[in-house]
């Protein structure tokens, strides 16, 4: 029996004395390895959290090595997941009719250097579908309106259910999903808003940057909530403008900017480098 190859250790709870060398112990005493690790404490709640890839000893079974953490976890509180290193996540893209980020997504997953296994596309527009099959993927044409949104809703959460999702990307999907939907996958769908957020939220922040004469624009990887353009930041980035940019202009700067920080959320996340804190998040990146 071979056997899991790498696994991935995520947790958070209440800052203890003796917390890591339990963890670490556990699984020295039984032949396993760190491979990587990264802890941090946020202070001002007393809360840790940490991250550890662990080589695995020859014929231990996932299930297994959740099992022998269990009681450690229970110990300490824990809010803790196990992951087996070389299973990718599955995940559903959405999209309306801006291509950069899908395309940027499509290209680095096809060529091996983004960790997820794309089960298709989903738009509420046909203008992506080439591009989509071009890819030989499936292309999910979703239309929908103020009347038919529950209903277009049920379709992409059906999709979710039978390919076993893991993570909603939207990638410049121009829909803001409904309360109940944002409830089901609660820290499980990312968006990018082509904006440095907490600053213009909502349509047209370019157009908003512009009348405010901002110096730098930028693009904001979160979480997605029912509060709109609230969830936790995973990632962002910024590049510089001036007067003379105009906001088509500036749209053309930030369509760049989203590519990269969506891609690196979506790695990241898949990657399990990013843990939930309340309202923010802590991200172990590399």
């Amino acid at each position: 029996m071979a056997g899991v190859r790498e696994v991935v250790l995520t947790f958070s709870c209440q800052d203890a004395q003796g917390l890591v060398a339990a963890v670490a112990s556990l699984f020295a005493q039984r032949g396993f390895n760190i491979r990587e690790s990264s802890q941090f404490e946020d202070v001002t709640q007393r809360r840790f959290f940490m991250r550890t890839v662990f080589e695995c000893p020859q014929g231990y079974e996932l299930p297994a090595i959740r099992e022998l953490f269990q009681p450690v976890g229970e110990k300490y509180g824990m809010d803790w997941a196990i992951y087996d290193v070389d299973c990718k996540p599955k995940v559903l893209i959405a999209v309306s009719q801006w291509g950069h980020c899908l395309n940027s997504l499509l290209n680095n997953w096809k060529n091996g250097s983004l960790p997820i296994d794309i089960v298709g596309v989903v738009s509420n527009h046909e203008v992506m579908r080439d591009l989509t099959e071009w890819y030989e993927l499936p292309f999910h044409y979703l239309p929908v309106t103020p009347d038919t949104k529950a209903e277009q809703e049920a379709q992409i959460w059906s999709l979710i259910e039978e390919h076993e999702v893991e993570c909603l990307v939207l990638a410049r999907y121009m829909q803001i999903l409904s309360d109940d939907l944002c409830r089901k996958l609660n820290g499980k769908a990312i968006n990018i808003h082509h904006s440095f957020l907490p600053g213009f939220k909502g349509a047209k922040p370019y157009h908003q940057a512009y009348e405010r004469g901002v110096k730098l624009i930028g693009a904001t990887a979160h979480f997605v909530t029912a509060d709109l353009d609230e969830g936790p930041i995973i990632e962002q980035s910024v590049e510089r403008v001036s007067h003379v940019n105009l906001p088509e202009e500036m749209a053309e700067i930030g369509r760049d900017i989203e590519a990269v920080v969506l891609n690196r959320a979506v790695r990241w996340h898949a990657e399990h480098r990013v843990l939930l804190n309340g309202s923010k998040t802590v991200v172990f990146a590399r």
